[in-house]
């Protein structure tokens, strides 16, 4: 039990703020919608969330390293915690501009990037340190975050119809509080979460000589190059299906708050049932094959049937099982990225794939919005469907998947190494899996 412990820390400190975030998801939509009615400021807000999740990705690899892994997550967590608490805390209080909304979802967006990936990076080595394989662990960590995203956003809808948008986003800023005490107690004493003994001063020079080592990794690995654009265009789209497009066609053409949390809750449930699937059966078959087929199906349909039906059943059936064909992604990412990325450089490259993965995600709310009050949500959701079936064909067209096999997965962590969105990610996480 000494062992597990730190892999269950981390475990259970991403599933509490996993589920946090699917609290945020909901809530901050909803509550932009409530207090503005309009879909065009969902979407600045989405990007004045997700555009620093990108900066900090792009730039903080080498600072997870010379801080420690540890008291990044622990201090992410926190600033994450005090930015949404003052969400609901000033709104209550009359002092909530919406320019103030927009810099505290920033803020929240930096902060929260650096402690996804700190909390990532440290599963090799504590899968080694509990006795465990990759592949399991990889597989266990991507299903306690679906569990966790699953259960946050049903209990999202429902505290919304109860008690309001401001209740849900106090309740996330507790999850992230826990999360932070969990990483810290439980995290002790693990090499792998400390500061990592530079082989130079810290300086400008040698923090660019480090950034610069982990995106020339990345851009000289042809098969990690070719997930981290087709995860791009993911999870842009699926941005824009979180952070407006759901969220619209739930309020207008559906049962409101109690129907949005419902889907995303059933999407959640999906993928930690192919999460879990892929974790016991998965290795018996090709990587390359069953990723091509279930990235093909997780996203574009949900679009298509928001677009051409407007009852909740529909939805929720294509939403459940495209959460299957999704949940079986990022465990063959995952693996995949840990093994072709050494450990000496899994914070930088890691940080790269992040920011790669995430960089059309600012546009993709953005463009939601602008594209519901241009077209109207049906053409918004055909449009961008439209581009995540385009993107998800990927696998089936350029030859470089055709090295996703790779060897068979090994306990030990030092060997080569992707993301959940996480947001999902993270890694080159998709979002939408």
């Amino acid at each position: 039990m000494r062992h597990r412990t730190p892999l269950a820390a981390v475990l259970a400190a991403n599933s509490i703020s996993t589920a946090g975030t699917s609290l945020t998801l909901i809530g901050v939509p909803w509550f932009v919608l409530e207090t503005t009615g309009s879909a065009g400021r969902a979407g600045v807000v989405a990007f004045c969330a997700t555009l620093p999740i990108v900066v900090a990705a792009l730039v903080g690899g080498p600072v997870i390293d010379r801080l420690g892994r540890r008291r990044v997550a622990v201090a992410s967590d926190a600033v994450c915690g005090a930015a949404v608490a003052a969400v609901p805390l000033l709104h209550h209080l009359g002092a909530l501009e919406f320019w103030m909304l927009c810099a505290l979802m920033a803020l929240n967006g930096f902060a929260h990037t650096p402690g996804n990936t700190a909390r990532y990076v440290l599963v090799p080595d504590l899968a080694e340190h509990a006795g465990t394989t990759l592949t399991r662990a990889a597989s266990l960590f991507d299903a306690v975050s679906r569990g966790a995203r699953m259960a946050g956003a049903a209990l999202a809808g429902v505290l919304i119809a109860v008690a309001g948008a401001e209740t849900v986003l106090l309740l996330d800023a507790a999850t992230f509080v826990l999360s932070a005490l969990l990483v810290a107690a439980g995290v002790r004493g693990i090499r792998a979460a400390e500061p990592r003994e530079a082989d130079s001063p810290v300086s400008l020079r040698a923090y660019r000589a480090e950034l610069k080592e982990g995106y020339s990794y990345l851009l000289g690995n042809r098969l990690l190059l070719a997930v981290v654009v087709m995860v791009m265009f993911m999870n842009g789209t699926d941005q824009g299906w979180n952070a407006v497009l759901l969220p619209v066609h739930a309020e207008g053409e559906l049962g409101g708050a109690t129907d949005l949390g419902l889907l995303t809750a059933l999407f959640g449930a999906g993928g930690l049932t192919g999460a879990l699937l892929y974790g016991a059966v998965g290795h018996r078959f090709s990587r390359r094959s069953v990723f091509a087929v279930c990235v093909v199906l997780c996203g574009a349909p949900r679009f298509v049937v928001a677009a051409l039906t407007g009852t909740t059943l529909p939805l929720a059936v294509t939403m459940t099982l495209g959460g299957v064909a999704g949940g079986m992604l990022n465990p063959i990412l995952t693996t995949v990225t840990y093994e072709r990325v050494p450990e000496e450089l899994r914070s930088r490259v890691s940080g790269a794939l992040t920011a790669g993965c995430e960089l059309a995600m600012p546009v993709g709310g953005l463009a939601a919005g602008l594209l519901v009050e241009g077209m109207g949500a049906s053409g918004a959701l055909l449009a961008m469907g439209g581009v995540y079936f385009l993107a998800t064909l990927s696998p089936l067209v350029f030859p470089a998947w055709r090295s996703m096999e790779g060897p068979k997965p090994q306990v030990s962590s030092s060997g080569p190494d992707l993301p959940d969105p996480g947001r999902a990610a993270r890694t080159p996480h998709s979002s939408a899996s």
